[in-house]
């Protein structure tokens, strides 16, 4: 839901109203050294034209009147997702003992060390194995509704509350992979990530058709449900001093629960009002600073990874990537580690490859390019690390962070792809309909970049315009 463009159709009547003569007027005798009258243009958009004010106020235009990088923000919402909904489902059989009641990090001491450190996880609310259970199935839950875009933001909280529960249980079982989880967890709660590619989307474009027919939205009565019980279980946590020692997680979720509700109320009793727009702004604001911030953390990530790299005596022999192909606990493929570990020129060109593209890589985001190149090499990385040393939830999280930066481009042609592959299948069902567009509703076909046809409408910067309606679209239900 942006700032919808004085193009925009949501914003017919044009910004001036005052009538225009249809013939120039004769001036008359003018004073020396005065202009000639005629058409001149306002302050502000001389400012923004040619001023030299101009490209602040351009850019501050765009970072206000939409959410950036729509489809960007959208793959990183799904890879993190799924990558821990994967990985809560490995490990299934095992929960008791890396997180539960028979982990050997048991829960007095897990009690004693959150108590020191003031994390937080509801985990330590109680030592019951019911409470356990019914914290980890929640977990999942939230992790398959977010990678689908159900009430996302509701379910960017409860993804962001399980997941730093579950790890703060147990510390030591994680890994690399796991921090970035940690840390893009909370970064999502803040982003409008919902824009394109998930249910939220398709909600939000179900009832600008109806408002186009002249139709109220359709009735939310799944946000007020979630909302409420979600507020009672907040109070009660906030009261008993149930969520942790650190001041920024209660207040950022006070916040988020009660901008939820004025969300609701703005939507439907004024929806078109300036203070509607004031919200839009907020929340676009919020998002374009928090995908700076992911893309900040994904290159110190890279950054503090290679420099010291560098300063490893096996690194600087091209010898390093030898040892950890040769340790059984990170050899899922034995033969495979073999071939590669006998040859030490592989070896020695992927040790420096990649100590190369990971200190090179935040030094090449000007140039389009060459960013590109890299991109994908550090994808391959990833994915030869999940193959070669066993680690898929590490390389799909980082994948995940990495998605930040991919062309619109080539997301668009994905989603494409994606769509045409999605009819195709449902074509060769039984009893499903050869005619092209939608299942069900054939009048409404996706267009060229999965969206439906009359979903958000893009904006004038290659952002989203969603449609402000009554009741809310995007996931700004109450709770929604």
């Amino acid at each position: 839901m942006t700032i919808p463009s004085p193009a925009s159709p949501q914003d017919p009547a044009p910004r001036n109203t005052a009538p225009q003569d249809p013939a120039p007027r004769n001036p008359g005798p003018q004073p020396a050294g005065s202009q000639p009258a005629g058409p001149r243009s306002a302050g502000p958009r001389a400012l923004g034209s040619g001023g030299p004010g101009g490209g602040l106020a351009r850019g501050l235009q765009r970072v206000t009147a939409s959410a950036l990088g729509p489809y960007q923000s959208a793959v990183v919402r799904i890879g993190f997702a799924a990558t821990y909904l994967f990985f809560l489902l490995r490990e299934l059989p095992h929960r008791h003992e890396l997180y539960g009641p028979d982990s050997p990090w048991h829960w007095d001491l897990a009690r004693q060390l959150t108590e020191g450190n003031r994390a937080f996880s509801v985990l330590m609310w109680t030592d019951s194995t019911v409470w356990f259970e019914a914290v980890y199935v929640l977990t999942l839950l939230s992790a398959a509704a977010l990678m689908v875009g159900w009430r996302t933001r509701t379910m960017s909280v409860l993804f962001m509350v399980g997941v730093l529960s579950v790890q703060n249980r147990s510390i030591f079982m994680g890994d690399g992979g796991d921090n970035v989880v940690h840390l893009m967890a909370i970064y999502l709660v803040l982003t409008r990530c919902a824009q394109v590619w998930s249910l939220d989307a398709r909600r939000a474009a179900r009832n600008a058709r109806r408002a186009a027919e002249g139709l109220p939205p359709l009735r939310d009565i799944v946000g007020p449900v979630l909302w409420a019980p979600l507020g009672y279980v907040l109070v009660t946590a906030t009261a008993m001093g149930g969520l942790g020692g650190t001041l920024w997680l209660p207040t950022l979720l006070w916040i988020l629960w009660l901008s939820a509700a004025v969300w609701w109320a703005v939507d439907r009793y004024a929806p078109r009002s300036e203070f509607r727009t004031l919200l839009d702004v907020l929340a676009n604001l919020a998002h374009n600073a928090t995908l700076a911030v992911i893309m900040a953390e994904v290159c110190l990530i890279y950054a503090t990874a290679g420099w010291y790299k560098i300063q490893g005596s096996r690194w600087q022999d091209g010898t390093a990537l030898y040892y950890p192909l040769n340790l059984d606990y990170f050899a899922p493929w034995p033969a495979l580690s073999d071939i590669l570990g006998a040859s030490g020129l592989m070896v020695m060109v992927l040790t420096y490859g990649t100590v190369i593209v990971q200190v090179a890589f935040p030094f090449t985001l000007f140039n389009r390019r060459v960013k590109n190149v890299l991109l994908v090499a550090m994808i391959c990385e990833h994915a030869g690390i999940a193959l070669l040393l066993g680690l898929p939830f590490f390389s799909m999280a980082m994948i995940a962070a990495d998605a930040v930066f991919l062309p619109t481009a080539f997301l668009v042609w994905l989603g494409t792809r994606a769509t045409l592959g999605r009819r195709r299948l449902l074509a060769r069902l039984p009893g499903r309909s050869r005619t092209q567009g939608k299942p069900g509703a054939p009048g409404c076909p996706d267009g060229p970049d999965g969206r439906p046809t009359d979903g958000p409408a893009r904006g004038r910067h290659g952002g989203t315009e969603e449609p402000r309606l009554q009741g809310g679209g995007g996931g700004h239900t109450l709770v929604g």
